[in-house]
């Protein structure tokens, strides 16, 4: 294992591959990572199974064995991508019962087309649970207004959860409440409340995307003075939030029933502007009790060149929220920049799943019967 992830491991930060698919899994790739890279945990999205189902063999046969029994491509889509989730799961299962359910953990999300639904959305995410059938998956539901009482319900029927498409501190604050109102209800429900874990998965590299186009629209030395300061701004002051909500009182009640901390994750990290750093998003998130889920580029990045130089999270909120003021200073709005985020980040996954549907069916049409 390459010493600059042992020393990110010993930092306290859980390294999760954001990537996952069936040659991965028959080659042994995930396992050697996983042996090998400090890796303890997996997350997809919509758009890694796109492009995984749209690439080589691997899926043909089962996608044969399915037409053959008239399978719709929405049911042909949840069969492979489970079955895949559910392989990944039994790799991390060492993993899992060594971190007594904290890492080990692989993510598979709801549809995104069921993002504005809650009822569907809460459907979706118990079929899901029921189907992989392993305790250290994690179902995905996306941070939207119609999401937050979708965790709620999830949570309260023990199942873990991972919140995606988190971008603004505000919807973090309603994320948190919402996982531990689920708590609250779980323990009512009679559940375990030790077994339930989350995450919370906040966007990173996204920001400084959107907002860099706003500073190059400027282009005065002030604005370029803010490039790529933004998301690692935005993330810090997440952490903020994270420590004083699972200090009050209301967190406390839980946690003497056994309640697990809900733990920030950083998503999207890996670099989009190549004039920035590859492991920025990872070396300057270090602190500890944190996930960072990375592309296997970026995780390959980190194990050649990356650096562990404390904690550089904790303690610089008043640092974070003065790289914010500025922008506001000029012109550029916060709220208006999250709102575009997460209808873009659920546009983008909605477009991800067309391109799986549209893939999957045209392989069920040449492999139907004749």
């Amino acid at each position: 294992m390459s010493d600059r992830l042992k020393a990110l491991a010993a930092a306290g930060v859980s390294v999760w591959l954001d990537d996952l698919s069936r040659d991965r899994l028959t080659s042994n790739n995930l396992a050697g990572l996983v042996a090998g890279s400090a890796v303890v945990g997996v997350t997809t999205n919509p758009t890694i199974f796109a492009a995984a189902l749209s690439q080589g063999t691997a899926y043909d046969a089962q996608t044969a064995e399915l037409a053959g029994r008239h399978s719709s491509v929405e049911d042909t889509i949840k069969a492979l991508t489970t079955d895949d989730v559910r392989n990944a799961c039994d790799v991390l299962t060492a993993t899992a019962t060594a971190s007594n359910g904290v890492d080990g953990r692989v993510s598979i999300e709801v549809a995104p087309t069921l993002a504005r639904d809650t009822d569907a959305t809460i459907a979706e995410a118990v079929d899901l649970w029921k189907i992989v059938d392993r305790p250290n998956v994690l179902i995905k539901i996306p941070a939207t207004v119609e999401g937050l009482p979708a965790i709620t319900s999830v949570i309260a029927e023990g199942i873990s959860v991972n919140v995606t498409l988190i971008f603004s501190l505000d919807r973090y604050r309603g994320v948190i409440d919402a996982y531990l109102s689920g708590l609250e209800q779980a323990a009512a429900n009679g559940h375990d409340l030790s077994r339930i874990h989350s995450v919370a998965s906040f966007f990173v590299s996204r920001v400084d995307t959107e907002i860099g186009k706003r500073l190059d629209s400027l282009g005065t030395d002030q604005a370029n003075a803010l490039k790529s300061r933004a998301a690692i701004a935005n993330a810090r002051l997440a952490y903020e939030v994270f420590e004083q909500t699972f200090a009050g009182e209301r967190w406390a009640e839980l946690a003497a029933q056994g309640a697990n901390k809900q733990r920030p994750l950083w998503a999207s990290t890996g670099v989009k502007d190549p004039a920035l750093p590859d492991t920025l998003y990872v070396s300057e998130l270090v602190t500890a009790g944190t996930v960072n889920t990375m592309p296997e580029k970026t995780l390959q990045a980190f194990a050649d060149h990356g650096e562990v130089s404390g904690d550089r999270v904790r303690g610089r909120a008043d640092e974070a929220r003065a790289v914010l003021a500025e922008l506001e200073r000029l012109g550029i709005s916060y709220d208006e920049v999250v709102t575009v985020l997460e209808e873009d980040g659920l546009d983008k996954f909605s477009a991800s799943w067309s391109d799986l549907v549209d893939t999957v069916q045209a392989a069920l049409d040449q492999a139907k019967p004749r």
